[in-house]
């Protein structure tokens, strides 16, 4: 299989056809059924589906109609309130956390939404869609960049009520040996991953690899890989899954783990959410807490060109001989204006220890007069047992993590303030980067250099280093060597974004009309700046997760290798194409929206 060229379309088709065979081949679903097609199902079958999940079943209207009227109108007030609050936001079926993308895709509802509470419910939705031949989307955080926790005209299936958390002392996966056990966590498909940092370390003093953002769903990020502010010490999420439950697409619910259906369970660990089933809940391995975790934060300016590519390269440098390690994570923006802004993280370090490694840098800052410092230096390190602690924060530490203050919200659901800009913000250009390890070497140091500087003359560059494995443990990056991520991730120093937006652009929502121009020139812009930084790693892999939505190469870009063998597995659970997500496993079989099947 991995002499087949991965070529769009060629590849699924070649797999394909040969396992339906003709017979099977003609039954085959051509077309989805839209509302109005002669297939949609009546009102008594939409009556039975909601008489089956016990009222479950809700029919979505556009989330802004109460503003056809007027901005003023109370609808219309009630429905911009929501905008405001990400965890308010993940609650509405209708909407999603990213409003769209210039020239890509509108967030709108589907004409169902099914709130699953349990297993039953999503089987349930499964056998209704594949059925009546319907777009079945899946929502649980709803945080996609490209726009697959929703699409018009499809059946949703939306888990956030199925968010329960589940501590395991000696966990042992379905059919494995006993001497497996290990400790472990639960969690619900629609679980958060602030509602398992909760659980597992607030107040159960553990740690789980999971995500930065804490609105971020557990199930989607542990399918698109995944990466924390930890993943230098902890490799990927994706990794530390030990088992899952999957309703595939002919209904059946399968438990997927190292010693039952161990192709589902590779495949799911990074092959990208929603192409081979539902997941319904995931169980993760938990590791040791540290004593302490911390961050370093500062913005320094250069005073001219020269000197901010003789900033880059002392960073550079740095990075290299001090931070590239399992200590240190997170992320260091170049921007347009010659400034470096440093927002990192580190664990195992005392505060004392992590501001003696950066001592010598700030040193060479301070003796030199074309640098200025536009944030100072801070250093904060606290019981790692806090680090997700709303209560915490609000008491030591005000401002850092903003809280749901909704009547009855969970008292541990907040968020980190700088993440409030993700509340329906719409996307411009995303591009995104695997930088190999190699740049970090003497001899390769200055084309990385000259690369960031390009890059900074069309738009800020960011370099998350957490999303990187190299420097990590030789025991992790063996452990993500198994999942079904780009290899290229094992390798790199870091994933470098080259990204911009503006504000939300629901559809019907008062000042909704973006100004088109201008985000087509950002668009535009951010291309030619990764254009620039890929001179130095020219045809680096891409995150599944944070990448572009008209990338070309994209199975190629998000699995390397790895996608003649997830075809394999989707040919195998999923042989009609029952799942589609854009850019996911086997959508070149099918037209951009999911509709109509365009290659067997």
């Amino acid at each position: 299989m991995a002499a087949i060229p991965v070529l769009p379309g060629a590849l699924f088709g070649a797999l394909a056809a040969p396992a339906l065979g003709a017979a099977t081949a003609k039954k085959s679903v051509r077309f989805r059924v839209r509302p109005g097609d002669p297939g949609w199902p009546s009102v008594a079958s939409w009556d039975g589906l909601k008489q089956k999940v016990s009222g479950r079943l809700v029919k979505l209207d556009p989330f802004f109609a109460g503003c056809e009227t007027a901005a003023s109108s109370p609808a219309c007030v009630e429905a911009l309130a929501h905008l405001s609050n990400t965890f308010d936001i993940g609650d509405q079926p209708g909407l999603t956390q990213t409003s769209g993308w210039i020239d890509a895709w509108t967030s709108q509802p589907s004409a169902y939404a099914l709130a699953a509470n349990n297993t039953a419910d999503v089987v349930a939705a499964v056998n209704f869609a594949r059925e009546h031949h319907l777009r079945l989307v899946i929502k649980g955080g709803g945080h996609s960049y490209q726009g697959t926790s929703d699409a018009p005209d499809s059946l949703l299936v939306w888990t956030r009520h199925m968010n329960d958390v589940r501590l395991h002392a000696d966990f042992v996966a379905h059919g494995c040996d006993a001497a497996s056990a290990q400790p472990a966590v639960s969690v619900g498909a629609g679980a958060m991953w602030v509602d398992a940092y909760d659980a597992v370390t607030t107040r159960g003093g553990r740690y789980v690899q999971g995500g930065g953002c804490t609105t971020v769903g557990v199930a989607g990020l542990v399918q698109s890989g995944g990466f924390s502010n930890f993943s230098k010490t902890y490799g990927t999420a994706a990794a530390g899954l030990l088992e899952a439950e999957v309703v595939t697409a002919d209904g059946q619910v399968r438990i997927a783990n190292a010693c039952s259906n161990p192709d589902l369970f590779w495949a799911i660990k990074g092959g990208g959410g929603g192409s081979v089933g539902v997941v319904t809940r995931l169980t993760l391995r938990t590791r040791e807490l540290p004593a302490t975790l911390g961050a370093v934060f500062f913005k320094i300016k250069a005073s001219s060109d020269t000197a901010y590519r003789t900033l880059i390269g002392k960073i550079i440098a740095f990075y290299g001989s001090e931070l590239f390690n399992p200590h240190w994570g997170e992320q260091i923006a170049f921007t347009t204006d010659n400034a470096v802004n440093v927002s990192m993280v580190f664990q195992g370090l005392s505060q004392q220890r992590a501001e003696q490694t950066w001592a010598p840098f700030l040193d060479w800052l301070r003796a030199r007069d074309e640098y200025a410092f536009d944030r100072p230096f801070k250093c904060i390190a606290l019981p790692a047992q806090h680090f997700w602690d709303a209560a915490f924060f609000k008491k030591h530490a005000p401002g850092f993590m903003v809280a749901d203050e909704r009547p009855n919200a969970p008292a541990h659901h907040a968020l980190w303030k700088g993440d409030l800009e993700q509340a329906g913000w719409f996307i411009h250009g995303y591009k995104s980067a695997w930088m190999p390890a190699t740049l970090l070497q003497a001899d390769q140091q200055a084309s990385l250099v000259d690369a960031i500087f390009q890059c900074t003359r069309r738009w800020q560059v960011g370099f998350h280093f957490n999303k990187g494995l190299a420097g990590a443990p030789a025991a992790e990056i063996e452990a993500a060597r198994n999942t079904a991520m780009n290899p290229d991730v094992l390798g790199a120093f870091a994933l470098a974004i080259v990204a911009g937006g503006g504000a939300p652009q629901f559809p019907g929502m008062p000042g909704a009309a973006s100004d088109q121009t201008h985000a087509r020139s950002s668009a535009r812009e951010i291309g030619k700046a990764m254009d620039a930084l890929l001179k130095a790693a020219p045809g680096a892999g891409s995150y599944v997760s944070e990448s572009d939505y008209f990338l070309s190469n994209w199975q190629t870009a998000f699995w390397g290798s790895n996608y003649a063998r997830l075809a394999q597995v989707k040919q195998k659970y999923d042989p009609e194409g029952l799942f589609f997500v854009h850019h996911g496993v086997g959508s070149e079989a099918w037209s951009d929206d999911g509709f109509t099947r365009i290659k067997r």
